[in-house]
């Protein structure tokens, strides 16, 4: 990938600048206000319309690798960030990281793009940097009634590894674990 930089069809796929982080926090937004977000996020559009600018500001410039998809009109139609866990740490659930690895968060493509294959060059983006950066596989986590990503992930190479992640709000409810290895090395 050219300087972080490729194209899909009419849009630019791209890392966020820091200086980007309005066009952040309005992308957040908007995808929180999808009809599956519920199942998609575990965060709620009224929780991330009430923080502060610092917290958007904090998140772009300290947190995951994020990649936008940007239409030739400027707006932004899709996103995926990639954050690095560590060995040794525990992850956002609590559980213990055993492996230097990849944790995709914040999908999301506009209804109008959904199915067009921009998902898979935001998903190719990310795990491009992130086998740069020679993790040894990376995840993310599904509710099991979220068909569409369910399908979409196992397209993208994407297999179930027997891990459920327990949801704070709702004890009774768990997300599967999804996960890819770097090419050429195991899972």
């Amino acid at each position: 990938m050219r300087t972080g930089v490729m194209t899909f069809e009419d849009c630019v796929i791209r890392p966020v600048r820091a200086e980007e982080w309005a066009a952040v926090k309005e992308l957040r937004l908007t995808a929180l206000r999808d009809p599956v977000a519920d199942l998609a996020f575990l965060d709620t559009y009224e929780e991330a319309v009430g923080r502060p600018d610092s917290y958007w500001r904090e998140r772009v410039a300290n947190g995951a690798r994020q990649f936008v998809a940007e239409a030739e009109d400027g707006n932004w139609v899709g996103t995926v960030a990639v954050l690095v866990e560590e060995a040794g740490t525990t992850d956002w659930a609590g559980m213990p990281v055993e492996r230097r690895q990849g944790h995709l968060v914040g999908v999301y493509v506009a209804p109008a793009h959904r199915g067009s294959g921009l998902a898979r060059a935001l998903f190719d983006a990310a795990l491009e940097w992130a086998w740069e950066r020679e993790l040894e596989r990376v995840r993310l986590v599904v509710h099991a009634e979220n068909a569409r990503a369910l399908g979409f992930y196992r397209k993208a190479g994407f297999v179930e590894s027997g891990v459920t992640v327990p949801l704070a709000d709702k004890p009774d409810e768990r997300e599967l674990e999804m996960v890819i290895g770097r090419p050429g090395s195991d899972r």
